[in-house]
């Protein structure tokens, strides 16, 4: 894999950082997935990043530094099956979960991030929920906020949730958006990665990059597992028809959490066309 590919097609990361801390692609971010069976552990300290830990599929129970949250997870076919939930691990701190089933895969999120604040949990009925779009836009999907908008009081930098569409086929981060400079009001910068999974799972689609001078971008083929990292440019997707579309998303922000979207100029009209986008927005600020 080169240095400057911004996809990372899905391996055997063996539990070790798929995005670690101070990447030069996405320095803002931090990712990991770790499978584990039953009463297999899995500890873990990032100094200077905030993390989310949220079970995929299983259950964990989770100690951070003498606090305990047990039985978190709920889901166990895919991440279709059921609701997610996480728990919020503070910058420099060290976290250890256990697997209580077999088969069990861990997304851990994270933002760069010095201050130290305090762990929670975020559980299913926490979880902040907005659909949007429309079959007839070929926009409709629902965004379940793990870490969003209404944890500015206790989170740092990171943001964190899951993206579906709904039903098969359709765009996502349509209009085409960027965000990868501190320019308020205008926009921020955050850095962004992506993990995606397909219903069913031999699905595919495709992630577009679009510098802001280019007038042709970038298109890479996504499958179930793919991993993307969005440092700078325009970057809709696409899920080809007959599949529906999952990614697990996470946010960092360099100078502030609330994220600002630049909209393309010659797409930004598109924003009047799609049902609920302005109220989604405003759930990323």
């Amino acid at each position: 894999m080169k240095e400057n590919n911004m996809h990372i097609p899905p391996f055997d990361n063996k539990n070790k950082p798929i995005v670690d801390i101070e990447d030069s692609r996405v320095p803002l971010n931090y990712f990991n997935i770790v499978k584990l069976n039953k009463d297999q552990s899995f500890e873990y300290q990032t100094p200077g990043y905030e993390t989310c830990i949220v079970p995929a599929t299983g259950t964990i129970n989770v100690e951070i530094e003498g606090i305990k949250v047990e039985s978190l997870g709920t889901r166990t076919v895919d991440v279709w099956d059921g609701e997610p939930e996480g728990v919020y691990v503070p910058s420099n701190t060290k976290a250890q979960f256990t697997s209580l089933v077999d088969n069990s895969e861990i997304f851990i999120a994270g933002a760069k991030y010095d201050k130290t604040l305090e762990p929670f949990a975020v559980r299913t009925n926490e979880i902040d929920l907005v659909q949007y779009g429309s079959d007839d836009t070929k926009t409709h999907r629902k965004i379940k906020h793990i870490l969003g908008a209404k944890h500015h009081d206790k989170v740092g930098r990171l943001l964190c949730n899951e993206l579906y569409t709904v039903g098969q086929g359709g765009w996502s981060g349509f209009p085409p958006h960027k965000h990868d400079t501190d320019r308020l009001p205008d926009e921020t910068r955050h850095d962004e990665t992506y993990n995606y999974r397909f219903k069913p799972n031999n699905g595919f689609g495709f992630q577009m990059f679009q510098q802001v001078d280019d007038k042709v971008g970038k298109a890479e083929h996504i499958i179930d597992g793919s991993t993307i990292m969005i440092r700078t440019g325009y970057h809709p997707c696409v899920v080809a028809p007959g599949y529906e579309m999952y990614y697990f998303t996470i946010l960092g922000g360099l100078s502030q959490r609330s994220l600002v979207q630049f909209f393309q100029p010659e797409h930004a009209y598109q924003v009047e066309t799609i049902p609920g986008i302005k109220d989604m927005i405003a759930k990323y600020k």
